[in-house]
């Protein structure tokens, strides 16, 4: 009996090909190519191109956030009841590829319409997008904790996942605007988006294919066998205070992380008045690779919370001095914020799906049950529902400010615009990090849940198999 409960604990605690490695980090750079192109353009794509208002887009993306409250947690309900010969989380990268790829499309596609018709194209298009997005990113949060129960391997495997996914995020910032030129040329920005957009949904969906193949869910337990009803997966969520924390940060997080993504290029063409350096910002979002590479032997010397900790004082460092470089208009000082920021986040999204996953341990240490979809749905939802308040508030300011597209900016306005680059982010930022402090899962604990679940699913395979 004890060679065997052994020889499980081994099973779940064990280290995962390289093939399952890289396509997990393939996933998501899937995700950052397609959804980057989406949260850092699509304001603009709006507002500049296709002609809708500033309020009308804040608006919408007001209204999505409310869908978001609702779609989140059903994918997580989902996940929770699907039982296949894949597993739980693994059939969705494939049954949601194909509508996912041909929303993203849709997004970017420019119907002659009406004012009033356009503002539905919008919403139709954009909400359907969001609500994709949670069917096939929810899943990559989901499977980690049944990937492998071992702690450094998640760390690992977050690491992988967010190297490609900052790659995945900054390349397609950098190279949008000049494929839209090249595809549409220098007057036809409605084509160059398009044509961009089909490109992107044509790479997101030939790797969540090979994703797909290639990953698998290894720690099969007595519960993830079989479909969870609703009311078991909620009592993993009872007096599970590291999920609390997560969640609270991924949501201010990525509310920050949008306002300022999504109105980089108003800020180089309206404050800056050099629209062609923002791309060389945006590409400035790679310093985030560095960080991301160095997190698995920082968290080794120094754990997961001084690591996200040091990191979030980084980029609170780097958007102080983005605001004096806003303020008195220097590129150079502008440059050097950008650059000290995205170092620091990059650290800070390589741990928080770890921190979620350790979550899901948590839950079924805690209260016995295991529910990988309720739990980690979270991640998606509460990170796009930051993004979209993020975006509302980017769209308020923008109106408040009496933003006009393609016309010389007021104060007003140019001070919406540096609002939402800079003193929105910060706010956001000091926030997560005094969430953090809160934050008391110690290895100790890991190490002492690690054992309690490797045991318990041991039993439970041993007892199964009698």
């Amino acid at each position: 009996m004890a060679d065997n409960i052994k020889t499980t604990i081994n099973k779940n605690d064990r280290r995962l090909p390289w093939n399952e490695r890289l396509s997990y980090g393939a996933s998501d750079f899937a995700c950052s190519f397609t959804f980057s192109l989406i949260g850092t353009y699509l304001m603009y794509f709006y507002t500049d191109v296709f002609g809708i208002t500033a309020a009308a887009v804040g608006t919408l993306m007001l209204v999505a956030r409310v869908i978001d409250a609702l779609d989140g947690p059903f994918w997580g309900i989902m996940i929770d009841h699907t039982h296949t010969k894949w597993g739980r989380s693994r059939p969705y990268l494939l049954w949601f590829n194909a509508p996912f790829t041909i929303f993203t499309i849709l997004c970017f596609t420019t119907p002659d319409l009406p004012m009033t018709w356009k503002i539905v194209w919008a919403y139709v298009t954009y909400i359907g997008i969001d609500v994709l997005y949670s069917a096939v990113n929810i899943p990559l949060t989901s499977i980690l904790p049944s990937m492998t129960t071992n702690s450094n391997e998640r760390v690992l495997l977050s690491t992988i996942r967010s190297l490609f996914s900052n790659f995945g995020g900054t390349l397609i910032s950098v190279i949008a605007l000049p494929l839209v030129t090249l595809f549409g040329g220098p007057n036809n920005p409605r084509q160059g988006f398009f044509w961009v957009a089909v490109m992107a949904a044509s790479v997101f969906f030939v790797i969540y294919l090979v994703v797909f193949f290639n990953l698998r869910e290894h720690v099969q337990t007595r519960q993830s066998k079989k479909a969870l009803p609703i009311k078991t997966s909620l009592k993993a969520l009872k007096n599970n205070w590291p999920w609390v924390i997560v969640v609270g940060l991924n949501f201010i997080y990525w509310l920050g992380m949008q306002t300022k993504g999504q109105v980089t290029l108003y800020f180089f063409k309206y404050n800056l008045d050099r629209p062609g350096l923002a791309s060389l910002a945006l590409f400035f979002n790679a310093v985030g690779l560095i960080s991301v590479f160095l997190t698995p032997k920082v968290v080794t010397e120094f754990g997961k919370k001084k690591t996200i900790l040091f990191g979030l004082g980084l980029s609170i460092v780097g958007q102080l001095i983005l605001g004096v470089g806003a303020q008195f208009l220097n590129i150079t000082t502008v440059i050097i914020g950008t650059i000290v920021g995205n170092f620091g986040n990059g650290f800070v999204g390589a741990l928080i799906a770890v921190l979620l996953a350790d979550s899901v341990d948590y839950g079924e240490w805690k209260n016995g049950v295991r529910a990988e979809g309720i739990v980690t749905s979270a991640s998606s939802f509460t990170a796009k529902f930051g993004m979209g308040i993020g975006g509302a508030i980017t769209g308020l300011f923008l109106s408040l400010g009496h933003y006009m597209p393609n016309k010389t900016q007021t104060p007003a306005a140019l001070f919406s615009i540096e609002a939402n680059y800079v003193w929105v982010p910060l706010v956001a930022l000091v926030i997560s990090f005094i969430l953090i402090l809160f934050y008391r899962l110690t290895p100790e604990k890991e190490t002492e849940m690690t054992r309690y679940i490797n045991a318990k699913h041991a039993r439970e395979d041993l007892e199964d198999s009698i």
